[in-house]
């Protein structure tokens, strides 16, 4: 051990919960489902040089979560010893990583024992399920930001066909799409004739999870019928043949050590993936430190930094050519915003309160289907018993207005989806 690091010991881990607002285009469609993104966890580990640290967890949403116990196991101990160790937890994994990178005077991509391969990596703008003429709007805002990838989610509930011809009128032949089905078109002889259809566009670079996950034959046989990767989450351990055969490339979301055996196993395979891990700008900047070293982060990065009004960091980072550099200066390489930490910080209980709504699905004809919450009509999709891409569906979202046609459409919809 070098003595910059020989007798380090983290003397204090404080964690400060914020809520980051959402851009608003994007929030009322993020609450459907995804009502607590904004909800975000900074952790600062110090150290007895004085050394800081950052990272951050969304606790509603990530691959893991920092527990008391995890706090309490690193006080005291030298932040060498417990890189690596992800039942730490996304935040304060990553601040370990920073302060024993800045201790060292190295990147944190340095600490994660492979070498550099990239010093930039490709990075896509994120959106959830959205009308066409929004995510025309959001591709838009995207491409003048530098983006290239823009991935978002398909659903039944809104015209597939339409999103992709709205997001092409307004862009360049450049600008690529990743679509997510979640599983939602459940099998290949529904998924089948909208892939070939998709096939016809040169937008589309990636379909993801299309049918359902355990479906493995499924997914090779409708390999064979589209022109497109198909690519799903790494769900399986170890890494096998019958893994590599039913999908192109993966999409992977872990802690580091995990992410870093994931990424070498889907190499042996020659297969690609990109690094998904959401977050504001102390993630992008760890997820950049990962993709640094990993040589099949070849696919645009997504951290869904384009939803949130603040980066919590000190300078923003810049997407050029639907790229964004490495950081090079020690740990993340980023200072933390300790201002708008402060600015932002939320009171327990750390959940925001959302309006009740109605999610109202419509196709041509004066076909509908009310729901009274996301969960619902995500199970519904999933039972099958919501026609799978028709054109002109359309998805409407009423908030609650005090009125009594409202609570009672909502009571009916909470037994059961209202068909009409």
């Amino acid at each position: 051990m070098t003595n910059s690091l020989r007798g380090l010991r983290v003397t204090d881990v404080e964690r400060t919960v914020v809520r980051v607002p959402l851009v608003e285009r994007n929030r009322p469609w993020i609450e459907i489902v995804a009502g607590q993104w904004p909800v975000v966890e900074v952790l600062k580990v110090t150290t007895d040089a004085g050394l800081v640290g950052y990272g951050e967890t969304l606790p509603h949403y990530t691959w893991g979560t920092v527990s008391d116990e995890a706090v309490a196991a690193v006080r005291g101990r030298n932040p060498a010893d417990l890189l690596g160790d992800d039942s730490l937890g996304p935040g304060l994994q990553t601040a370990l990583y920073d302060v024993v990178g800045r201790a060292l005077d190295v990147p944190a991509h340095r600490l994660l024992g492979l070498p550099q391969v990239r010093d930039r990596s490709p990075i896509s703008w994120w959106n959830t399920k959205m009308p066409p003429e929004l995510l025309a709007e959001e591709a838009r805002d995207a491409l003048a930001a530098g983006y290239l990838s823009h991935k978002f989610k398909a659903r039944p509930w809104f015209d597939v066909y339409e999103q992709v011809a709205a997001v092409a009128a307004v862009t360049p032949d450049t600008y690529r799409l990743d679509l997510d089905w979640n599983e939602m078109l459940i099998d290949v002889g529904t998924a089948a004739p909208v892939l070939a259809r998709l096939d016809r566009t040169d937008r589309v670079d990636i379909y993801e999870s299309p049918i359902l996950r355990s479906d493995m034959d499924g997914h090779r046989r409708l390999r064979g019928l589209t022109t497109r990767p198909l690519a799903d989450h790494y769900h399986a351990t170890p890494f096998g043949v019958t893994m590599a055969d039913a999908y192109d490339g993966f999409v992977l979301t872990a802690g580091a050590a995990t992410t870093i055996r994931q990424g070498l196993e889907a190499g042996v395979f020659g297969k690609p993936f990109w690094l998904q891990r959401v977050g504001t700008g102390l993630t992008t900047a760890f997820t950049l430190h990962l993709a640094a070293v990993l040589p099949g982060a070849r696919w645009p990065m997504v951290t869904c930094l384009n939803l949130y009004t603040d980066d919590l960091v000190t300078e923003p980072f810049a997407v050029r050519g639907g790229y964004v550099d490495v950081p090079t200066g020690p740990g993340l390489g980023v200072d933390c915003d300790e201002s708008a930490v402060s600015r932002l910080a939320m009171a327990p209980p750390h959940t925001i309160d959302l309006p009740d709504t109605i999610l109202t699905v419509c196709w041509p004809g004066d076909r509908a289907i009310h729901y009274a919450t996301g969960k619902q009509l995500w199970k519904d999709a999933l039972a099958g018993n919501v026609p799978a891409q028709e054109r002109g569906a359309r998805l409407h979202v009423r908030v609650d207005d005090g009125s009594a046609d409202f609570a009672a459409l909502r009571r009916k919809a909470l037994v059961h989806p209202v068909r009409s």
